[in-house]
């Protein structure tokens, strides 16, 4: 498998972190984002869209991050990471979206502003992103994982950008249970860091 990636990009993140969790070897290409090579014919060729991560499993493009991690969970036969049952499905599906919706357009936008000079604007974004938060703190009040009783997809799907959230001004403080969960993420087996950028509240 081959991931062309961008080492600051939470998505690309999410789709490096499940290959080094599941133990898959893959070749990692890496997009210049800063002189836009990912709008540029030849990977445009790729995705459409323009966006990273993209996955070429020998000829087989798979494009968006979640839509990565479902592909390699299902050709990889691993109900672990992404259960069956409609109950179990269905859970870890709610967090997708949520890691497409409010996570994309809460900390991971603040942390666009500033590792990337995004022309967004705080104070609209850094208020959605502790509204998420405060959600997920609730959700994993008992719990250790967010879908189901072990670790899914949906917990790779989150990690990256609630990890790296006070880089974009976001304060991790106030939620306890996420900064727990964190830490059980990052002492799964074949964990990988996602990279650190000196800014924000980590500055």
């Amino acid at each position: 498998m081959k991931l062309y990636y961008h080492p600051l990009s939470g998505h690309s993140h999410r789709a490096r972190l499940f290959l080094s969790l599941l133990g898959i070897d893959h070749e990692l290409i890496m997009v210049d984002l800063v002189v836009k090579a990912h709008k540029q014919p030849d990977f445009l060729a790729l995705n459409p869209f323009g966006q990273l991560p993209v996955l070429d499993d020998e000829g087989t493009i798979v494009s968006d991050s979640n839509a990565i991690l479902v592909y390699i969970a299902k050709k990889m036969g691993r109900t672990d990471w992404l259960p069956e049952d409609a109950v179990g499905s269905a859970a870890v599906q709610r967090w997708l979206s949520v890691a497409a919706g409010q996570i994309a357009y809460g900390p991971a936008m603040a942390r666009l502003i500033n590792v990337f000079n995004a022309p967004l604007r705080a104070e609209e974004v850094i208020p959605r992103a502790h509204a998420i938060l405060t959600l997920i703190e609730a959700a994993l009040v008992g719990r250790d994982w967010v879908a189901t009783h072990r670790p899914t997809i949906a917990d790779v799907a989150l990690y990256s950008y609630l990890a790296r959230a006070p880089e974009g001004d976001v304060d991790l403080a106030p939620y306890p249970h996420i900064r727990a969960w964190l830490a059980r993420v990052e002492a799964l087996p074949g964990f990988i860091e996602f990279q650190k950028t000196p800014v924000g509240l980590a500055a």
